[in-house]
């Protein structure tokens, strides 16, 4: 089944291309959603899809050189059926 999810990413996660991978590694999954930069240095990710891609996702973004995470929370949110397609927010 399809599942919405938003995470709260932390660690060394902004100034290091982290929302970019992100578009790129889902699309390459074929999830959807957007990823943003927060004021506090957090980023916001939500996706959805087949939840068994989620950790792939992850897997993903972090082979990033400078990207590391270190703290990752999230919550389930109701699937949005016409979520489509993965935006980077707020450039």
């Amino acid at each position: 089944g399809t599942v919405r999810r938003r995470y709260v990413v932390s660690g060394r996660v902004q100034g290091v291309g982290f929302r970019y991978r992100a578009r790129y590694a889902a699309g390459q999954l074929g999830l959807a959603g957007w990823v943003e930069n927060e004021s506090d240095g957090t980023v916001t990710l939500e996706v959805q899809g087949d939840p068994a891609l989620f950790g792939q996702l992850f897997d993903m973004i972090a082979r990033g050189g400078y990207i590391q995470i270190t703290g990752l929370r999230y919550k389930d949110l109701e699937p949005d059926p016409w979520l489509r397609g993965f935006s980077v927010r707020g450039y």
